[in-house]
């Protein structure tokens, strides 16, 4: 009984260090279904460590005897002493403190990993272990005003990490014991694979979440987390589990790892190809993102604009400025959020999402402008608003200018290239200097 409840939670885990860095490279970390993801995703670690510290607890013993019970209460004690000791410490230490190290960015990245290094340590000394201490740190850090600083500065020390976390999780499979496994490994890989994902679409589709935002972030738990490797590690250090359920929780976390990145890095290709089978995820009213975006659709609209960010809002603010009616839209809820507080008419909406197209007021529409960078991006935008009807002009943006054949033979009749525009009209404002001509007060 005792190794079946590990696996059945160790399989419940999924990976929060491999789905960030996942959606962070393809830039959904900040869409609807990111968020949401990052959310359960966050909500299963905590669970992990309490699941760790009650381990820790129990020690060898599984029977749940008077002295583990103690045992238990004496852990909890120590992880709420310490729970409150941070809290002090980011109430009234961090604050000036990192405000001081921040001056230098290399000092604040070094505090920042002598601090995990020594909440690490101090959870192991106290018996919380050494990863509910690490994860301590990690929330005392991102509680400050400098988490975006260090986060970004952490993401090369996380991926070089990570070789490491791969060569542990390959050094603990052991291969004389892979012919017992593989097909009861297999039948469990099926399960996280496609069994998570789809009970994640039903939750979503009962809250009133569209099939395309559930399917979405159905994907990211198509795999077991780093935290159930601890698990069962620890399983096995304290006798709970033998080498064989070790090594076939190791194997089902090889193939679903593995298997999951491409799952999401080909998530929109698979949408597109299985969505006329999965409205039965979907309510007849999808009310919850209904709510999120309750404002109705203007009837008329000069500029259908994609993208919010600082270029986004920028081009919006000058064209109408210019006495044009722009309708913003943008995947990211905070930013349309803040374009509406701008007094702009703004919309939660993803360029990738075929279906979204059929409630943009098209007809009326001249102009349709896409900020994205991504090519796959602006060319699934073309052929979703050309494939509903849409007979004006597009306009959307590249970084690369390899890009710009494939996006104008697609349908875009102007390319937008942020940082050659803004070269060149840089060396327009200098020459005109060099020439005697009073420049102009431009902002490039």
């Amino acid at each position: 009984v005792v190794p079946s409840m590990y696996v059945a939670v160790a399989l419940t885990f999924s990976s929060t260090i491999i789905i960030v860095k996942l959606l962070s490279d393809k830039r959904e970390i900040d869409s609807l279904h990111g968020r949401i993801a990052v959310g359960f995703l966050i909500v299963q670690d905590i669970v992990a460590i309490l699941v760790l510290i009650a381990l820790a607890a129990l020690g060898g013993d599984a029977t749940g005897s008077a002295s583990s019970s103690v045992s238990l209460l004496l852990i909890a004690g120590r992880a709420i002493a310490l729970l409150a000791v941070i809290a002090l410490l980011m109430r009234y230490v961090f604050p000036r403190l990192l405000g001081f190290l921040a001056r230098s960015y290399e000092m604040l990245l070094l505090f920042s990993i002598a601090w995990a290094s020594a909440l690490g340590a101090l959870g192991h000394h106290l018996g919380l272990s050494m990863e509910v201490g690490a994860f301590l740190a990690g929330v005392s850090l991102a509680s400050t005003e400098y988490r975006e600083v260090i986060g970004a500065r952490l993401v090369s020390v996380r991926d070089f990490l990570l070789i490491f976390f791969f060569l542990e999780l390959g050094a603990g499979l052991d291969l004389s014991l892979l012919g017992a496994q593989l097909g009861t490994a297999i039948l469990f890989s099926a399960f996280v694979l496609i069994g998570n994902p789809l009970i994640v679409m039903a939750i979503m589709g009962f809250m009133g979440y569209r099939k395309r935002t559930g399917f979405l972030a159905g994907l990211t738990v198509a795999q077991i987390s780093e935290f159930s490797l601890i698990l069962v590690a620890r399983g096995e250090s304290v006798g709970h589990l033998s080498p064989e359920t070790v090594g076939l929780v190791t194997l089902v976390g090889l193939i679903t790892i593995a298997l999951s990145t491409y799952l999401i890095l080909y998530s929109h290709n698979i949408y597109q190809l299985i969505a006329p089978w999965l409205s039965v995820f979907e309510r007849q009213v999808p009310h919850r993102e209904q709510a999120a975006d309750s404002k109705a659709m203007p009837e008329k609209v000069d500029i259908i604009l994609f993208g919010l960010g600082r270029y986004g809002s920028n081009i919006a603010r000058r064209l109408r400025d210019a006495g044009l009616s722009i309708l913003g839209v943008d995947f990211d809820p905070q930013a349309v959020a803040n374009c509406r507080n701008r007094g702009f008419v703004a919309h939660y909406g993803d360029a990738e999402d075929p279906e979204f197209a059929a409630t943009l007021p098209l007809a009326e529409a001249r102009w349709i402008v896409s900020t994205a960078p991504e090519r796959d991006v602006n060319l699934a935008l073309i052929r979703a608003v050309r494939g509903h009807g849409y007979q004006g002009q597009i306009a959307v943006t590249s970084h690369e200018s390899r890009d710009t054949e494939r996006l104008r033979q697609a349908g875009a009749e102007l390319i937008l290239m942020p940082y050659v525009d803004a070269a060149d009209q840089a060396a327009e404002l200098v020459a005109e200097s060099l020439t005697g001509d009073r420049p102009r007060s431009v902002v490039v």
